[in-house]
């Protein structure tokens, strides 16, 4: 578990640099962290964000294909594609429909 919680620190630290109006995917943080096979743990990581000493902007981060699929994490039913939505992203039946435009990928973004 120790090693998971380096791993998950590391993944807050990338979702704290996603700016405002932008999102990131599970896939591109695990990229940028060397380990591509880890979207599933970028994941888990998200899960937990919550109890995280510092806020961690979770709602950036989504499917490879722009579903909010963390969405049930969040207080509210439409918590995650509120706050999306008041940052610029346009949502139909929980997808992103501007993700091309809105995607923000760490790899590219801050160099490996």
């Amino acid at each position: 578990m120790t090693q998971n919680k380096g791993f998950f620190q590391g993944v807050y630290e990338v979702v704290l640099l996603v700016p405002s109006g932008r999102v990131t995917t599970y896939g591109a943080i695990a990229r940028y962290l060397g380990s591509p096979g880890a979207a599933r743990m970028v994941g888990w990581a998200m899960n937990q964000s919550h109890i995280s000493p510092e806020y961690v902007p979770a709602h950036r981060v989504v499917n490879r294909n722009g579903l909010l699929t963390g969405k049930h994490h969040f207080d509210g039913t439409h918590l995650m594609q509120e706050m999306l939505e008041n940052e610029g992203a346009v949502i139909t039946e929980n997808r992103i429909l501007n993700m091309k435009e809105i995607f923000w990928d760490p790899v590219k973004e801050l160099g490996l």
